[in-house]
């Protein structure tokens, strides 16, 4: 197992030491800190748990996706190995739904058997309380973001869980590179956007490019890469804003302080008001049932739902066509296919069917 590293005072110079070879210092602690990245471990309960679903019989699809979803560990296990895969698919799964309906239930298990674990009552040395800090952090935004998802209308919910659960992936990497990370760095900041002034200032670099960059080396796709990325700039759009206005929502939730200002310009970039706002904030600290969610596994190839989503747009065969770089007749074939998979007579039918099971 890799061992906690250790740094020099942040932003110290040293003697003798150029900018350049000061630049290779950092380099070369962020390359240690992804590679360490690569052991960072499940709770032990989240993967028990998914090895007893599929264990015990035919494993309902939507609870392995619950069980998989709890933890951050299992989420980023199980997208690695299947945009790993040959085909189509390769570098383009985007949600842990996706993901294990290529890898089947046993493909899921065989995955989660090989992650590392962490027991909060088995401190480890490496490890520590981390793992259970960052998840539950995580977990809560995720929560918030379902929420965002549902009063503001997110299209694809599914892949905003995963965005919203591993938006601080970044975080991960400056604790292993830097030993003053995040106190001595954070110093008095207070709200998100103050640590990350203060990261930027103190070392070049802020925890939500460094998180891009880790999932890019993951093999993530660049969609999820850039939420990571940009969850924290002030002129976030789409379901970068979702995820920022998701984090600062948990941070409230847990205690933390954030700006009423930025909260509310967040919200309205999203499509929400004050007092939808005030809703989640009242609703958000008080635990909710579980529910699973309806998962039926989709029978387009990742090309038939590209075509799919750009139909529903209302765009005709040649605008398909032109945006994905494919010829007109490639684009009826496509959707010949579509209408015979989902017994769909029209393309009215096939996109109102995609949408009530969420594929699209």
């Amino acid at each position: 197992m890799p061992q906690t590293m250790t740094a020099p005072a942040l932003r110290v110079a040293v003697p003798g030491e150029s900018p350049v070879e000061q630049n290779h210092g950092h380099g070369r602690r962020l390359t240690m800190a992804f590679e360490a990245l690569d052991d960072f471990p499940a709770l032990s309960a989240s993967r028990d748990r998914v090895l007893r679903i599929v264990g015990d019989g035919p494993a309902p699809s939507a609870q392995l996706l619950t069980a998989v979803e709890s933890d951050v560990a299992l989420v980023v296990a199980v997208l690695r190995a299947a945009n790993a895969l040959d085909g189509l698919e390769a570098g383009r799964v985007d949600s842990a739904a996706q993901a294990t309906q290529l890898l089947s239930p046993e493909g899921v298990a065989a995955v989660a058997a090989d992650v590392r674990t962490f027991d909060f009552f088995e401190r480890h040395a490496v490890w520590d309380v981390i793992p259970e800090r960052f998840r539950l952090h995580a977990l809560t935004t995720q929560r918030a973001a379902a929420r965002l998802a549902a009063e503001g209308g997110f299209p694809d919910p599914d892949r905003l869980l995963v965005t919203a659960l591993l938006h601080d992936l970044g975080k991960l990497v400056l604790m292993h590179a830097y030993a003053g990370y995040p106190n001595r760095v954070h110093q008095g900041a207070r709200t998100p956007e103050e640590r990350m002034a203060c990261e930027r200032a103190e070392l070049g670099v802020d925890h939500a490019l460094v998180g891009g960059v880790l999932a890019r080396r993951w093999g993530l796709p660049g969609s999820v890469a850039a939420v990571i990325e940009r969850h924290h700039a002030i002129d976030a759009t789409g379901e970068a804003a979702f995820v920022r206005l998701a984090d600062m929502l948990a941070h409230y939730g847990q205690g933390g302080i954030v700006s009423p200002q930025e909260m509310l310009r967040c919200a309205a970039v999203v499509g929400l008001d004050r007092e939808d706002l005030r809703a989640i904030m009242v609703d958000l600290p008080f635990a909710q049932a579980a529910r699973l969610r309806t998962i039926e596994p989709c029978p387009l190839s990742m090309r038939e739902l590209d075509v799919l989503r750009h139909l529903a747009e209302g765009k005709v065969y040649k605008q398909i066509a032109l945006a994905l770089d494919l010829s007109t007749s490639t684009v009826r074939t496509h959707l010949h296919n579509i209408y015979g998979k989902l017994g769909a007579v029209d393309r009215a039918q096939a996109v109102l069917m995609a949408n009530e099971r969420g594929w699209i």
